[in-house]
């Protein structure tokens, strides 16, 4: 996958920061494929500068125990939560629900979500992973995040993207994309301000 170069601070621009959580750490999996994609259509507005958290980066214990190996693996995730206006989460549905590396990840962390947006983008079979979605709904729901109404999902996604991992038609997906980060811009926004004026109690 791509690497996402350092970006101009955002609290001298009227950009956002934005963390892309890539949620599949399976064997195989086609989840870089999406996630370049993603990030193309991040880096292409003035308005997000992005980051990447990669789950398949991740070995994090499900025990939830705060290890030396878990904490320096936490290092280099829990900063980039937390300094993110905003969140962009990729998911894949694996038997009608999201990955557990995914579930995982989220809940090792907390504050990192409150108040903040979180946009949703899935792939899979015939239900384009959306079943995943309405999952991390709930999820995010519990933690004090807003989702955005609008995804992008890939039905058949291994038939979207030819050998080269572009589209083989980007009308769609780019225009449903747009929608969703000029949503997730405007929460971002929004929540920002909210956060700077009045702390938010959960």
């Amino acid at each position: 996958m791509k690497t996402t170069a350092d970006a101009p601070s955002a609290e001298q621009t009227d950009t956002l920061r934005v963390t892309l959580v890539v949620g599949s750490n399976r064997h195989g999996r086609f989840g870089p494929v999406v996630a370049d994609w993603l990030l193309d259509r991040l880096r292409g507005r003035d308005d997000l500068v992005a980051e990447v958290v990669d789950v398949a980066d991740a070995d994090l214990p499900t025990s939830l125990e705060p290890t030396p190996a878990a904490t320096a693996v936490l290092s280099g995730i829990t900063p980039k939560l937390a300094r993110a206006d905003a969140f962009v989460v990729l998911t894949p549905e694996y038997n009608h629900s999201f990955p557990a590396g995914l579930k995982n990840l989220v809940d090792w962390h907390y504050a990192e979500w409150r108040a903040k947006p979180v946009a949703l983008v899935s792939y899979g079979g015939l239900a384009g992973g959306l079943r995943a979605v309405e999952h991390l709904r709930q999820v995010f729901a519990e933690l004090h995040a807003v989702t955005v109404r609008d995804t992008v999902s890939f039905h058949n996604a291994g038939a979207s993207f030819d050998d080269r991992g572009a589209l083989r038609d980007p009308s769609g997906p780019d225009a449903a994309a747009k929608t969703m980060l000029d949503q997730l811009v405007w929460w971002g926004r929004a929540l920002k301000e909210a956060r700077a004026e009045r702390p938010y109690a959960a």
